[in-house]
């Protein structure tokens, strides 16, 4: 699981593949509602004029000076399922997000969702 004394303080940095190769920038972070840990970053990528936000989970990441390296290569993640800049993933878009990663995806007990925003 991805250790970080403060999370909020790495949105804006770089995020890099196991190679090092920068995917984009980190923009948010969601967490587990069974846990309350991190589990998936959103990293915006695209052009300027085309900026998308994608998932990527946070297994495997560590932190350097400067950046955040995930353990999945840079074009899995640019393919990975998005959302637009100023848009919240839909519930029902969650199971997708885990099966891009060959993830299990398992709801709440109660059919909760299993992301969240801190």
């Amino acid at each position: 699981m991805f250790e970080a004394g403060d999370i909020r303080e790495w949105r804006g940095h770089d995020v890099v593949d196991p190679g090092g190769r920068k995917i984009g920038h980190l923009e948010s972070v969601y967490v587990d509602t069974a846990t309350d840990s991190p589990s998936f970053a959103t990293v915006t990528v695209g052009l300027p004029t085309r900026r998308r936000l994608v998932f990527v989970p946070l297994d495997g990441a560590t932190v350097g000076p400067g950046y955040l390296r995930v353990a999945h290569d840079r074009s899995l993640v640019k393919r990975a399922p998005s959302i637009g800049t100023d848009d919240v993933l839909p519930a029902e878009d969650e199971p997708g997000v885990f099966a891009h990663y060959e993830l299990d995806y398992v709801p709440g007990v109660k059919g909760e969702r299993r992301l969240a925003r801190p």
